[in-house]
């Protein structure tokens, strides 16, 4: 069994802090007896967060920073053909809200937009025109999914939305340089959304409008195969994305308890991935000799996850 658990530690303060304060014992006896881990590091900048490194490693696609072809990846698990067109390159497209602050523009997570299949593809058609008037193909995937092709994709860096999200998104848009196109593009569907009525309904509900896009995952496909024995409990990620640190914890203590403690005794990988870095065991059930020592020589798992 391979255990993956993106999200593992915190980098804000207030997420430290709630570090400080948690108790993990099954994950302290695993890793008491464990070897040293094979690390992947990075810092909190890098444009795809260290899970998506370790499982795009897992599964077996390449790319370099920003470059993960995850669009590509993703569609034909929506019922989108990634391979017709042949030579072009997917994007995936997440409607969102994007919040005006006074300093900053903060992205929200679109999973917390409740958008449902019928609002999504209406707001799809709103903007249809635009993307194919530049030779893009636009598609549909999922409420929260939309799905891009077109060759300038190939090789354009994007940042992950699980770097953006409860973020300001300047310092993670494409540079125009690099992205001429694509800014254009956002701006335009930024205007076509603002006047929509579909978001005026919903404002006038009480509910966010969706008023702009993320772009991420560029790239063409690869072939990728998802382990049989892969698991990626991703269970840390909206309560850390949400900095509701409470709820981190709480989830982190239910993990150590439930799938942390099944890997005691048995052959496993373990892979935990904050915002700079991972670390992977292989992990060999102890030796008797192993077993007696641990009890004196408990993992610091709090300064562990703190160097993540």
């Amino acid at each position: 069994m391979h255990l993956m658990i993106p999200f593992a530690a915190p980098l804000s303060e207030a997420g430290r802090h709630a570090l400080s304060t948690l108790d993990l014992p099954q994950l302290a006896g695993l890793l008491s007896t464990a070897g040293q881990p094979a690390l992947d590091p990075a810092d909190e900048t890098s444009l795809s967060p260290p899970h998506e490194r370790a499982l795009a490693r897992a599964i077996g696609l390449a790319g370099a920073d920003g470059r993960l072809p995850w669009a590509a990846w993703l569609a034909p698990r929506d019922g989108i053909n990634a391979q017709n067109p042949p030579d072009l390159c997917w994007g995936l497209l997440n409607p969102g809200h994007w919040h005006l602050g006074t300093d900053q523009v903060t992205m929200l997570d679109p999973d917390e937009l409740s958008l449902d299949e019928a609002t999504s593809r209406a707001l799809l058609d709103a903007v249809h025109d635009l993307f194919e008037s530049e030779g893009f193909l636009l598609v549909y995937g999922a409420p929260t999914r939309w799905y891009l092709a077109n060759e300038s994709l190939a090789h354009l860096a994007t940042a992950s939305p699980d770097r953006v999200i409860g973020r300001n998104v300047d310092p993670w848009l494409p540079p125009s340089r690099d992205a001429r196109l694509w800014r254009r593009l956002q701006n335009e569907v930024q205007m076509r959304l603002y006047t929509h009525p579909i978001n005026a309904e919903r404002e006038a509900r009480g509910v966010l409008p969706v008023n702009s896009v993320w772009l991420s995952g560029c790239g063409a496909r690869q072939a990728a195969t998802w382990p049989a024995d892969l698991t990626v409990d991703d269970r840390l990620r909206r309560p850390a994305l949400a900095e509701n640190w409470a709820a981190w914890c709480a989830s982190w203590r239910a993990l150590d308890a439930g799938p942390v403690a099944a890997l005691r005794g048995r052959p496993a990988t373990l892979t935990l991935c904050g915002e700079r870095a991972s670390a992977s065991w292989a992990l060999v059930p102890p030796g008797p000799w192993q077993r007696l020592t641990s009890r004196w020589r408990r993992a610091d798992v709090r300064a562990l996850l703190e160097t993540l």
